[in-house]
């Protein structure tokens, strides 16, 4: 993504009808990436070996023979971002989850016909892909419930699922990385794009349709908060920073209705500056993580200085390259 889409990302809005029962317009399954990939540090090197391995998914991710033991006995389900895909996300603690004894699964959602990368296109389009993945691994697993973990617009994928689309039951524990909760203002810019006719459109075609439809006071946004952020039955766990590049206000990354945690970065570890790109290569929050989905059996989170800015250029130069 360019430094101008990314500077444009939040500062639109669309309009769209609300999701109606079944499939909706425009539906075609997710894609389930099936070739072992290896470990990351960084989004620039999981692009990199994307270029030539397109169908990659993190190694020892997505092995439909998984059998969940009792100490894991729900699937882990990772939902990647915008403009990206279930290896560049998750290259880095995918493997990590699987060498802690989980079965862990992952997907490409919200991508057009043909394209190289996901989670651009309707959103709408992409609760359903998720909801039909979720099914796929239970059915698999036999388990009765999965664990979500989303980044960025994936937490806003699957809480859809949870709190609008009846996944609660199939759900225990819900995080959110990075989560866009409530949407962002982009350093003002939202107001200002949704203010002036037309804008919208061309937002949308600088960024994508599934960035925009993530700005504070958008249709959907509001929609997926209606009567509250959380659903009863699931643990909801958000993990955010306070200097993340793309949602602001910081508050809006928290959510409020019962049953909901909200982590604070640099409330851990003060340190730690990482923000909204770099938080799924950051150490501390991959450890974090599993402490969040094992409190007894997971790591110590082992808190290091990140400098601010971390992981930028990397995301920056895989978008362009």
């Amino acid at each position: 993504m360019s430094v101008a889409a990314l500077a444009c990302t939040a500062a639109i809005g669309v309009a769209f009808a609300p999701i109606a029962a079944g499939e909706p317009a425009g539906y075609r399954p997710a894609v389930v990436p099936s070739e072992p990939g290896p470990p990351q540090s960084d989004h620039l090197a999981a692009a990199r070996y994307l270029d030539t391995h397109p169908n990659a998914v993190p190694v020892g991710v997505n092995d439909f023979g998984c059998v969940p033991g009792a100490e894991h006995p729900r699937p882990i389900v990772l939902v990647h971002g915008t403009d990206s895909s279930a290896y560049s996300d998750w290259a880095g603690i995918g493997p990590q989850l699987v060498a802690a004894g989980y079965c862990v699964f992952a997907l490409n959602y919200g991508g057009a016909p043909g394209a190289g990368t996901y989670g651009t296109e309707d959103m709408r389009i992409s609760f359903a892909q998720l909801a039909a993945f979720v099914d796929d691994v239970l059915a698999a697993t036999g388990a009765a419930q999965v664990d979500l973990v989303g980044f960025s617009q994936g937490a806003t994928v699957s809480r859809f699922y949870i709190n609008k689309l009846g996944g609660a039951p199939k759900v225990g524990t819900w995080v959110g990385l990075a989560s866009p909760s409530y949407g962002g203002v982009m350093y003002g810019l939202v107001p200002v794009g949704q203010a002036v006719p037309g804008m919208m459109d061309v937002y949308a075609k600088v960024t994508s349709t599934a960035a925009v439809q993530q700005a504070q006071g958008e249709p959907l946004m509001v929609e997926l908060n209606a009567g509250g952020d959380t659903v009863p039955g699931v643990r909801y766990v958000t993990v955010g920073s306070r200097v993340d590049e793309m949602i602001q206000p910081f508050d809006n990354i928290a959510l409020h209705g019962p049953g909901a945690q909200n982590l604070v970065l640099q409330d851990l570890c003060a340190d730690d500056l990482t923000g909204h790109f770099h938080m799924v290569y950051d150490p501390f929050v991959q450890q974090l993580l599993q402490r969040v989905l094992d409190p007894v059996r997971g790591p110590e989170p082992v808190c290091a200085a990140v400098p601010l800015g971390t992981g930028i250029p990397q995301v920056i130069i895989a978008g362009n390259s």
